[in-house]
């Protein structure tokens, strides 16, 4: 996904809110905070972004499954506008170390409620409980990408139903490997990808999942994911350097989402349970899991999700001045 960028962008005349008051999340059972999502993909469930990097899960593990992942963008083709009308007063910007949206250490997500209905397995309840969640990632990030100058609009959110569905990014297949799939502001949820017969009627898992997608499309609209992939061409996708890039951006995803559970904790209806979950559940997947090399070590994967969730400020989620040993 990455490409000359398009000109989505918010109300200029909105002004720029004050971003950065949203308090600090709360440790894995700490009794007075955090719920709301276990990002999904334990047993081989994937979620795929822009790079459909597949990651198997471990024979016989019903716990192992691929990280969420970003599907790499046709590098030649136009780019595409996101959902909804366009305002191209503001821009986005493409760099990555030193993105003006990861500088200032006092930003984090906004504290706000979030209401979402009672999950249940079927294809319009799904829809019903990802348009509502989606409504709360707007909510919490409009306003950072504002204050910053940036562009924002929310996602196009497509449920294909079939075995297979076309994007911009190309033809994807709907399986275990691809529960969700980011391409040029556009999020596909498949409900034959979400494994519900395994995670059943477990919100926090489903959140997750989008938040970490949601955190993709934060960095295409900030230009942080087009900069990105120049690079990754540029180093080549295969070399150590391409695959340790694509692995910056991964992470970057995975902090961004932690940051949204992390910040919505126990308000609305979303629960301490949850967020436990989600909080343990991170060191089960990973490149050690998948045998892969462009998610990040397991470890690693669970530390900046961690590092999103209980800080909540959006400059501890600047990857692309990590040392190579914490995006391994």
């Amino acid at each position: 996904m990455t490409t000359p960028r398009r000109g989505t962008a918010g109300d200029p005349d909105t002004g720029k809110p004050d971003v950065s008051t949203g308090t600090r999340g709360w440790p894995f059972g700490h009794r007075a905070a955090l719920s709301a999502c276990v990002v999904l993909m334990i047993a081989g469930l994937v979620v795929v972004a822009v790079t459909g990097g597949s990651e198997e899960p471990v024979p016989g593990d019903p716990r192992a499954a691929e990280p969420p992942s970003v599907a790499e963008p046709p590098p030649s083709s136009p780019g595409q506008g996101a959902a909804g009308s366009a305002d191209t007063s503001a821009e986005p910007v493409l760099a990555l170390d030193d993105h003006p949206l990861l500088q200032d250490e006092q930003v984090g997500l906004p504290n706000l409620e979030c209401y979402l209905p009672e999950w249940r397995s079927t294809q319009e309840a799904a829809e019903e409980f990802f348009r509502a969640a989606t409504a709360c990632l707007d909510e919490a990030w409009e306003p950072v990408l504002q204050a910053h100058d940036l562009p924002f609009q929310s996602p196009e959110l497509i449920f294909p139903t079939g075995s297979e569905f076309d994007s911009e990014c190309g033809t994807i297949s709907v399986g275990v490997q691809t529960a969700a799939y980011y391409c040029e502001g556009e999020l596909f949820l498949p409900f034959e990808g979400l494994q519900t017969q395994q995670y059943g009627n477990n919100p926090g898992v489903y959140l997750a999942l989008l938040a970490h997608e949601y955190g993709h499309h934060v960095q295409d609209l900030a230009g942080i994911m087009e900069a990105a992939w120049d690079e990754i061409y540029r180093e080549g996708r295969n070399t150590s350097a391409g695959q340790e890039l694509h692995r910056r951006m991964e992470l970057q995803a995975q902090c961004f989402s932690g940051m949204f559970l992390g910040s919505h904790v126990e308000r609305g209806t979303v629960t301490r349970d949850a967020y436990d979950n989600a909080w343990s559940d991170q060191a089960t997947r990973g490149d050690d899991t998948s045998g892969g090399r462009d998610h990040g070590s397991n470890e690693n994967y669970a530390t900046w999700w961690r590092t999103g969730a209980q800080d909540n400020r959006i400059a501890e989620c600047n990857t692309f001045t990590a040392t190579s040993e914490s995006v391994r």
